[in-house]
């Protein structure tokens, strides 16, 4: 089976293309750098030529409100028409967990628009809500942290898990039937945001403080204790978040 993953020499991708070509399948993966561009549709029906599946694991390379709606909308609408055009037959998206509870935030606008196009577009396609990866802890502190060296966090609950995990998800998604709805994935531990990062900080001698504040805002989105959540019927990574951050250096 012949899948092309879009944004596939990211994180994700790059793990998704690995796991499908290790089980046989033909993995391609596709990027600006590889010559596809799906903003200007360079490249598209050439690298889709003849193939089952599409994953798409792109992100916006700029998260400002304008930008990040213009990519998703854009890339999104020129990757379907190539489907359509080349008899694709599944289109595989990742996504967020809560996204529908976000629309504060500019970013998550601009993923329900492209989730809400993915729905409208007549592909069968998959997708799958993940919670925040253990790798974006590092962001989310670096973009709550405020000029006095202090990290304003709500002190809500969080249920990440590791790339690896999400990756497994998107692949298994990508070789199985269309389900033309959600899914969403987490890690198997839940956390208080703020003590989360906190013990992080401290770990790493980090000499930042973590300040709980229910009124810090989450990419410019207010947040209640459980909009970051799954449902209970998630489908649960393996990995726990203390066993990976123990082989980080």
């Amino acid at each position: 089976m012949k899948v092309v993953v879009i944004g596939g020499t990211g994180l994700i991708g790059s793990k998704v293309v690995s796991k499908l070509a290790a089980h046989d399948h033909e993995a391609v993966p596709a990027s600006p750098d590889s010559g596809v561009n799906t903003l200007t549709g360079e490249g598209l029906a050439e690298v889709l030529k003849d193939a089952s599946v599409v994953v798409d694991v792109s992100n916006s390379p700029s998260f400002a409100d304008d930008d990040v709606m213009e990519f998703f909308r854009t890339s999104t609408t020129n990757l379907l028409k190539a489907e359509k055009e080349a008899g694709v037959t599944h289109h595989v998206a990742l996504s967020v967990v809560g996204t529908d509870r976000l629309q504060e935030s500019g970013y998550f606008r601009a993923k329900q628009v492209q989730e809400e196009l993915i729905k409208d577009s007549g592909v069968p396609y998959s997708i799958v809500h993940a919670t925040q990866f253990f790798e974006f802890m590092k962001g989310i502190a670096a973009g709550a942290t405020k000029d006095d060296n202090t990290v304003h966090l709500a002190p809500i609950k969080i249920q990440p898990i590791y790339s690896d995990d999400v990756a497994t998800a998107v692949g298994r998604a990508a070789i199985g039937e269309p389900v033309d709805g959600v899914f969403e994935v987490a890690g198997p531990d839940t956390f208080q945001l703020d003590e989360l990062i906190r013990t992080g900080l401290e770990a790493k001698n980090d000499p930042r403080t973590v300040v709980a504040d229910s009124k810090a805002p989450y990419f410019g989105a207010q947040l209640q204790e459980t909009t970051l959540l799954p449902a209970a019927d998630a489908r649960v990574g393996e990995t726990r978040f203390a066993d990976w951050f123990a082989q980080q250096p």
